[in-house]
Formats: structure tokens, C-alpha cells, sequence
């Protein structure tokens, strides 16, 4: 049941709560939260890791208004489905428009205004008058914890502040409060910004971002850029900045209009990649939204064709064998939790939240987790020499290798020829290993040396796609995909 947005609510004055706020007596822990491990960068400062070593692969999904659309039962559903498929990081965004108010009709602000939070007094949920905006954060954050999922918070929407007359003070006092209010929560990232350009208002992103800083210095921060831009260009050497973000957005190649020819990547995110991890100080990145899944391409004209799983794959290992430290995967109505009572879906969702949780794409994340966990991890980089018949655009063949094995990625399933003895080992095992279903096919043992041409199974067309593994025979490692991934917590299709 809805509850009355007319009824009277307990509501503690804005003066003390940032007073409590300021003595850490109002971080929100209210609720039993199981305690993940906290995430660092890692020592080589390409990934991300858990405290304890063990690799971190962010692979995350866009829950943009997870927040305001759904109720507790639709969370959990939503929390469960993520987790069971391997996602491990959900992108949301606390404050995606103003006015505001969520599900069950509680506002955010008094009359809009980011110093007057609307926090009750309590947090029953089972009373109306307790259970407010930020109890139902609260709530999805925990329930998140208890699957073994991080929620990357956007404190306000990018085109909110663009819109607004918020000064530096207010977005300040902002940000302290809500990053106060979440630091105890083990399960955060932050994200900075939001689909918005750094130089738009860039003393706001910098204030939101030493704020966050300097009042939460436990949990890593991001920004999350405009499309087809990224955060390096703005706030690759700001001390609050732990990890790169980019766009590589939902155009198609022949979708350039107005953006420059030099900066044009069109569908090549793995370009990105590269552009970010060459900076100095070397910072991870990673593809924060590419095209989602069942969206048009293009993104605002529904007549265009939809991006579809195998598009979303594509994305995916060429940023991961580029380099990246995860990737984000999305799905038009998810992002969105298109519901049948939404008098009209954005961008021309087809179906249901709750119906497209189960799109084909969201399946295959985890095969992308099982096939990099399953080898060394943080050796792996991008090694541009391995292809001798390289292609371009669809046709590209992205490699990556450690020092003991090799990745191939092909979208179109086309034959291509590797140029031998950059790993270890006289003799290396061969394999095919199949995106859409984790399944590895032996191709045999062969010699280490020379220019070797490799044909993938089936026909060569676009999401045909498939990965050639190579492994120095004598490491004896499992099968690709064959990862143990008790400390990870994550990816248990089975």
C-alpha cells in the first residue's frame, strides 16, 4: 500500500541533523547489514581488489532508479535476480530529478531543498509516519549487503545541478551529510557527476568530490561522464578521483553528428581504455554505460534498430581485454524499472522491469567473470602485437594475455592468425570458449612458436562471438571458466 504523502510525520529539524551528523551519531546503521569486504585499488593500480587480495571485477549493472521506483518486495526481487547472475556492483542515483518522491510517495527534500533532508523520527517500516525516503535507501543498501553486492551511489543527478541555482555551500553540505549519513555502510562506491560534462559546473563536481573525500575516506569515488567522454579529461589528477569512469554511450558508428573526428570512438570502447590507463598517475577505468541491451541505437529514435546480448558482449570484452577493471552492463527497461502503470516508457522500452531482468545479455555477465578469475588475474594487459591479420570496427580482434596465457576475443566469429611464443612454454593448450554459455571446446596442444591461424566454430557473422585461450601446457590450469570463486561471492550460475 502507498502511504499518504498528506500525513503528519515526525520530522527532526535540518539544524540537528547535521549536528548529529557531525558527531557521527546518525550514520545509518538501523538495519542487521551482512559486512562485505572493503574494496582498494589494487597495488598495480590498473584493478580494483578486495582488502584481502583476492580480485575484485566489477561487474555492474545500471539501476539508475532502483531508488524511487521500486517498492521493498520489487528490491529484493530485483537484489536476488543480480546476484544469482554474478553482478556484484548496482549504479544508482539518489537524487535523479527534483521535486521527488519515491514509491511510497516520501520526499527527499522539504520543498526541494538539499539542506533540508526529510528524515523522520524512527524507522519502522511498518509505520508510515517513521519510514521515510532515505529508511528506504537505507533498506535497499542493506538488503543489497546481504547479497554480496556494492551499490555505487550518485549523490545528484548531473542535469539536476545543471538545471539548478545550487551553490558550492548547499551541494557541500549536501554531500557531507549524505556521505556521513552512508559511510558505515561497507557496501558503497561513489560516483560523482552523472551523464553530465566535468566543465559544466566543474566547482560543484569538485566540491562534491573533496567533500566526499574528506568525510568518507574509506570508500573509492568515480564520476560518471556525458557520453562518449570520460572522466579523465576533467579529474584524472583530482586527489578525490580513485578510478577512471567513461561513457562509451549507445550511438553507432555511423552515428557520429556533432561530436569531433579526432575525439570519435564510435562503438570502439576499448579505445578508451587505452586513452585512460596511459595517464600518469595511472588510475583503473571503466565503461560506466555502454549501449544497453534493447535500447535503439542512437538512443532517442525508436525506429532505429535495438542494441541487442550479442552487442552487450561485445562492449564487455573489449573493455575487460583492453584492460579495464570491470565493466557495466544495462537494459533499457531495467534502468529505467519501466512499470505498467508508467503512462509511457523512456526510450522506447518493449517490456517490463521485471520481465527484462531476464534478457538474454544479463545471463552471459558472469561467463566474462568465470573466464578472467579462472586465470592469474592481475597480470593480465592488452598486447596489441598478438594478431597479425587485424581487422577494423566488428572485425577487430582484441588480445590480452599474463605470462602464461593468452585471450582472443573475435565478435564475428571470423578466423584470424596469432602470431606464437609471447607467453610462456614450448607447447600451449588450446581452447574455444564460448560467451554465450561459458562452455570451453579443447582445440589441442600445439606448438609455441611461428604464426598459428585459428578458425572459431559456426559461421562467421556478427555475435558469433568466441574467445581463444592459450595456456603454456606445462601450468596445467583448469578449464577455461573453470574459476573458484568461493572468496568472490559472486557469479553462481552453475
Amino acid at each position: 500500500m502507498l502511504k499518504s504523502i498528506n500525513k503528519a510525520k515526525k520530522i527532526f529539524p535540518s539544524y540537528l541533523i547535521f549536528i548529529l551528523i557531525s558527531l557521527n551519531l546518525f550514520c545509518s546503521g538501523s538495519y542487521a547489514q551482512t559486512i562485505p569486504q572493503k574494496i582498494v585499488v589494487s597495488p598495480n593500480k590498473r584493478f580494483l581488489q578486495y582488502e584481502t587480495g583476492t580480485p575484485f571485477l566489477w561487474q555492474g549493472d545500471t539501476a539508475w532508479h532502483l531508488f524511487n521506483k521500486l517498492t521493498r518486495e520489487e528490491a529484493k526481487q530485483y537484489l536476488r535476480n543480480r546476484a544469482v547472475k554474478g553482478f556484484n556492483v548496482i549504479q544508482c542515483m539518489v537524487i535523479p530529478h527534483l521535486p521527488l518522491t519515491n514509491i511510497y510517495g516520501d520526499s527527499a527534500f522539504v520543498n526541494s531543498n538539499p539542506l533540508e533532508p526529510l528524515v523522520t523520527s524512527g524507522n519502522n517500516y511498518e509505520d508510515t509516519d517513521q519510514y521515510d525516503y532515505w529508511d528506504h535507501i537505507t533498506f535497499i543498501i542493506d538488503e543489497a549487503a546481504r547479497n554480496n553486492i556494492y551499490v555505487a551511489l550518485v549523490p545528484i543527478w548531473g542535469s539536476v545541478v545543471k538545471s539548478s541555482k545550487f551553490t558550492v555551500t548547499q551541494m557541500e553540505k549536501y554531500a557531507g551529510w549524505l556521505a556521513a549519513m552512508m559511510k558505515c555502510k561497507a557496501n558503497i562506491f561513489w560516483i560523482n557527476g552523472g551523464d553530465i560534462r566535468g566543465d559544466i559546473k566543474p566547482e560543484i563536481w569538485t566540491a562534491i568530490g573533496n567533500t566526499l573525500r574528506k568525510t568518507d575516506p574509506s570508500h573509492l569515488i568515480t564520476f560518471h561522464p556525458f557520453g562518449r567522454t570520460q572522466s579523465s579529461t576533467w579529474f584524472h589528477n583530482a586527489e578525490w578521483l580513485d578510478f577512471n569512469m567513461f561513457q562509451s554511450g549507445h550511438r553507432a558508428y555511423d552515428q557520429r553528428k556533432g561530436d569531433g573526428a579526432e575525439s570519435w570512438k564510435g562503438e570502439d570502447n576499448w579505445r578508451y581504455v587505452l586513452e585512460d590507463l596511459a595517464l600518469q598517475p595511472q588510475k583503473p577505468t571503466l565503461d560506466g554505460e555502454p549501449s544497453y541491451e534493447n535500447i535503439p541505437k542512437g538512443l532517442h529514435d525508436t525506429t532505429q534498430p535495438y542494441w541487442q546480448a550479442g552487442d552487450c558482449r561485445r562492449y564487455m570484452y573489449w573493455s575487460l581485454f583492453a584492460g579495464s577493471l570491470g565493466h557495466t552492463y544495462g537494459d533499457n527497461a531495467v534502468m529505467q524499472f519501466y512499470k505498467p502503470a508508467d503512462t509511457k516508457p523512456a526510450y522506447g522500452a518493449k517490456n517490463f522491469w521485471y520481465e527484462a531482468i531476464d534478457d538474454s545479455g544479463s545471463f552471459q555477465i558472469c561467463y566474462a567473470t568465470k573466464l578472467l578469475l579462472s586465470r592469474p588475474f592481475f597480470e593480465r594487459v592488452y598486447d596489441s602485437t598478438l594478431v597479425i591479420n587485424q581487422g577494423a570496427r566488428y572485425n577487430f580482434i582484441i588480445t590480452a594475455r599474463g605470462n602464461d596465457y593468452l585471450f582472443a576475443y573475435t565478435y564475428t566469429g571470423r578466423e584470424f592468425k596469432i602470431k606464437m611464443g609471447h607467453i610462456s612454454g614450448s607447447k600451449v593448450k588450446a581452447w574455444w570458449y564460448n560467451p554465450r554459455n561459458g562452455i570451453a571446446q579443447l582445440i589441442g596442444t600445439i606448438k609455441n612458436s611461428g604464426i598459428k591461424l585459428f578458425t572459431p566454430p559456426g559461421k562467421e557473422e556478427n555475435g558469433n562471438d568466441w574467445v581463444l585461450v592459450l595456456d603454456d601446457a606445462s601450468k596445467k590450469f583448469p578449464i577455461p571458466g573453470a574459476a573458484n570463486l568461493s572468496d568472490n561471492k559472486s557469479c553462481r550460475i552453475e
